[in-house]
């Protein structure tokens, strides 16, 4: 890999984007996505300074953009309105392959993932990226239902000082009859389809 076609910075939280500096200080990227191009961190501005050492700058992509990936589709959902809260002006994505499909939601919480449902016609996926590591400011009932995946994928470390995934995440995933795959518990979760079915 030398070239990526998309580099894709959900939101402004140092945990979200304390990587991203040094992945474009190596790697050549097509097009640099975040919801805002300035935040008060230092990890940020690094960020910004990268995409700036390639001649790029910071796209803020709008619902209903999209890109190919291959022969799937990405497509931004949201954030569909403006936020005060950082973790709500999270970029969701869903990638569709075939008749399989993924849904990212970074921090989203239950404020914008209500908004969402009530301007988004079609949430559903078959992977979900559990919304902010399993946080019970995120995945509520409705959401879940509407988004229906088979998988859930909770990305979280071992031991954390939040106490992520909250039991009652882990209750209403449960619930809704979502499987629950979990990086504190698995390790690196890979997630693949050949376009009708995923593994």
């Amino acid at each position: 890999i030398d070239t990526l076609t998309a580099v894709i910075c959900t939101h402004a939280h140092e945990d979200h984007v304390g990587g991203l500096p040094a992945v474009l200080a190596k790697y050549q990227a097509e097009t640099v996505y975040a919801p805002v191009t300035e935040y008060s961190s230092k990890v940020f501005s690094d960020f910004v300074k990268y995409t700036g050492k390639q001649n790029l700058s910071i796209t803020i992509p709008s619902p209903g953009d999209s890109f190919s990936l291959g022969q799937a589709q990405v497509t931004f959902l949201g954030p569909v309105k403006p936020y005060e809260d950082t973790n709500n002006t999270s970029l969701v994505v869903k990638v569709v392959y075939g008749k399989t499909s993924f849904l990212f939601t970074g921090d989203m919480e239950k404020e914008a993932e209500h908004d969402l449902l009530d301007t988004e016609p079609d949430i559903t996926a078959d992977v979900l990226k559990v919304g902010h590591h399993g946080s019970d400011t995120s995945s509520g009932y409705r959401f879940l239902y509407e988004v229906n995946p088979t998988y859930g994928v909770i990305s979280v470390g071992q031991g954390n000082s939040y106490g992520h995934p909250h039991a009652e995440v882990v209750s209403r995933l449960k619930d809704a009859g979502i499987v629950q795959l979990r990086t504190d518990q698995l390790g690196t979760i890979v997630a693949s389809s050949d376009g009708t079915e995923i593994t």
